[in-house]
């Protein structure tokens, strides 16, 4: 029998090392793991998702995106056939946006990030905020791989003002009720994972390790 190609795709900026911890039962699947290209000048997200597309070799794989990955493979399942698309820390439509997002919208307010201080993580350490403030940019700093202020303004526009309103009811959803970016509350048909934040990936693997490859097979009854 024919392994199923899993590809991965990282959190918004983020490195796919982000999934190191996660493993899959060798014998059934074959992990590809997807990073983030620069983006082209004023490219559309559209545009974007059929250049990465372009990366899967594999025919009728399962895409799993993160965050802005999430928003990102279930973009990319449009121009490819997918065995299954699954979202973990994400969102299926911007109508699960919280509240701020969708002022940000309106306002355009997100254009007034300063994308230099996300670039700039070895500054803000050198402050103490405290062990576990210190711990998080430590984190953070290990797995922010791009570092390209056109490509976090692009990113940050892309997130703000994605424009889907349909959800695609085939997508599977795996959040954490502590998600502090796309808090529970707003979030419509999921897997809960009970203590699990919005960089759960990370924190939460055995969580995964257990549970998703019977979530890819559609094996799994009960998910705790």
């Amino acid at each position: 029998m024919s392994k199923i190609p899993v590809y991965f795709m990282p959190g918004l900026a983020a490195s796919a090392a982000i999934f190191e911890r996660i493993q899959l039962p060798e014998a059934d699947f074959e992990i590809h793991l997807l990073e983030w290209e620069i983006p082209l000048v004023k490219e559309s997200l559209d545009d974007y998702a059929k250049r990465i597309a372009l990366k899967i070799k594999k025919e009728n794989p399962v895409l799993i995106g993160v965050s802005f990955g999430g928003i990102l493979v279930q973009e990319m399942a449009k121009h490819i056939d997918a065995r299954k698309v699954i979202i973990i820390s994400s969102v299926k439509s911007n109508l699960e946006f919280p509240r701020r997002m969708k002022i940000a919208k309106t306002t355009k307010a997100y254009k007034l990030i300063p994308m230099s201080l996300i670039l700039n993580l070895e500054n803000l350490a050198k402050f103490s905020f405290g062990a576990k403030i210190n711990h998080r940019l430590k984190l953070y700093e290990k797995f922010l791989s791009v570092r390209d202020i056109g490509y976090l303004e692009w990113a940050v526009e892309k997130v703000i003002l994605w424009d889907r309103t349909v959800v695609d009811e085939s997508v599977i959803h795996i959040h954490g009720d502590m998600d502090d970016v796309f808090p529970i509350k707003y979030i419509k048909e999921c897997t809960v994972v009970e203590g699990g934040t919005h960089i759960m990936i990370l924190n939460k693997y055995r969580w995964f390790n257990a549970n998703l490859g019977a979530i890819i097979l559609g094996t799994n009854t009960t998910v705790d």
